[in-house]
């Protein structure tokens, strides 16, 4: 099965991401994989304090990524899956597509901010043309029903 692979971070473009996905492998028969990735922590010499707050990330991760699995659940008939990495978000998302080969499509939400679409979206789009899969990127202003009519 073809799966869609969506990175889920605090962005508030991640949220057109998650629905075009979500829509697109609702549509196409294909599943959702969604991508977290924790930053490295600065200050490992606290080594309990960088696991405390480890576990707070995951934590919060989970708890966000189930507000997008029920909707993906209810909404689309899709169930997603969660894989959770650590460090630099460019890299996990390249060993994440290496280690899944159903990976079809690699989904990512553009921010609309003066800075540009974001530092995902620009370091994704130089390795664009070495990716084994299709890079999809959602403009952040796009409408839910804009969306719905393009999947």
């Amino acid at each position: 099965m073809r799966k869609f692979l969506v990175v889920l971070d605090d962005t508030r473009e991640c949220l057109n991401a998650m629905r075009f996905a979500a829509m697109r492998a609702s549509h196409t028969g294909g599943g959702v994989l969604i991508l977290s990735v924790i930053p490295p922590e600065e200050y490992q010499h606290w080594i309990g304090v960088a696991e405390i707050m480890r576990d707070e990330a995951q934590e919060r991760i989970e708890a966000h990524f189930e507000v997008f699995a029920k909707w993906m659940r209810d909404r689309q008939g899709v169930d997603p899956e969660l894989l959770i990495r650590e460090g630099d978000s460019t890299t996990a998302i390249l060993e994440v597509i290496r280690e899944h080969p159903e990976v079809g499509v690699l989904v990512l939400g553009a921010g609309t901010g003066k800075s540009g679409p974001g530092p995902l979206v620009t370091q994704m789009t130089k390795e664009a043309g070495s990716l084994p899969c299709p890079l999809t990127i959602v403009p952040g202003e796009m409408s839910k029903e804009k969306l719905e009519q393009i999947t």
